[in-house]
């Protein structure tokens, strides 16, 4: 039987973290570390907090993820998300550890037709997809074992995210406007957290896939309208309150960063190299869900 593992776990209270763990407890000792511990916005302070843990796997569950805010801030979205990024992998590939870092579907412009898939070229239509883009490069300048998972539609029970908006204006207001032509994924946290405990154990067994960039979301696709209808259903399951629900076009919510219109990803290449699948997005969401009560 494999010793446990002494897994450094970047960030301590986002949706990606917290759901690790939950989820990877009982594969060693997870050292988590949050902002006062790692401060990514100061990438050079990372090397000796890495140096003296000495982990056996880094996990960078840490990103600058307000979207819009990062057009404003470019500097500090780029230090978090990309430069800090290059300094685990170079602090990783020096131990001889790998890797987990986790990226998005804004790496892509939403032009495409079908779904996107690993081989695509990338072009971010605004600051965040850049410096995560940037990031995933930096990653494999490293030289290390390293994979790289491309989300999408984070939500949890945990933090702030289109889930819990959705709930409390759902049962706060009678009509509510939701952008319907932006098509993707909404993926779980947990679902997250799942599939990134198989990739572990995969490793630990001496079966791992390639390493490099893969596509890591719930499976189907629906738009931002398609999911707050699913949410709104849940809500009138249980006897609460919703919302009428109005779909939009995105040009009628501008926002200070333009969102792509098609992020659906195709994640077979996970399943074809690590053998790791994820559910349903609907059946994962009821699975959130059912935790809530």
């Amino acid at each position: 039987m494999s010793a446990p593992l002494r897994i450094l776990i970047s960030g301590q209270h986002g949706q990606v973290s917290h759901a690790l763990q939950q989820r990877l407890q009982n594969m060693g000792e997870l050292i988590v570390l949050g902002r006062d511990q790692l401060d990514l916005s100061q990438p050079e302070s990372i090397r000796p907090v890495v140096r003296n843990i000495k982990p056996d796997l880094i996990i960078n569950a840490a990103a600058h993820t307000a979207v819009d805010q990062a057009e404003s801030e470019p500097d500090l979205a780029f230090a978090i998300n990309a430069t800090s990024p290059g300094v685990f992998a170079e602090e990783a590939a020096a131990l001889g550890i790998p890797l987990i870092h986790y990226s998005t579907d804004y790496v892509f412009d939403g032009s495409k037709a079908g779904a996107w898939v690993e081989s695509d070229a990338p072009n971010p239509l605004g600051v965040y997809g850049s410096s995560k883009l940037a990031g995933e490069r930096a990653i494999a300048a490293a030289g290390g074992q390293h994979l790289i998972l491309r989300t999408s539609w984070v939500y949890s029970l945990t933090g702030r995210n289109f889930l819990l908006t959705m709930q409390r204006l759902l049962q706060e207001r009678e009509k509510l406007s939701i952008v319907a032509d932006q098509i993707g994924a909404p993926t779980w946290a947990g679902t997250i957290a799942a599939s990134t405990g198989a990739l572990i154990k995969r490793w630990r067994d001496g079966a791992p896939g390639a390493w490099g960039v893969y596509h890591l979301t719930a499976s189907g696709e629906t738009s931002w309208f398609g999911f707050a209808e699913a949410i709104g259903q849940q809500l009138i399951n249980s006897g609460k309150p919703c919302a009428t629900l109005e779909p939009i076009a995105s040009s009628a919510y501008p926002t200070p960063a333009a969102r792509p219109l098609n992020s659906r990803l195709d994640c077979s290449r996970l399943q074809r190299e690590w053998g790791v699948s994820q559910p349903d997005w609907h059946e994962a969401l009821l699975e959130c869900l059912a935790q809530q009560r």
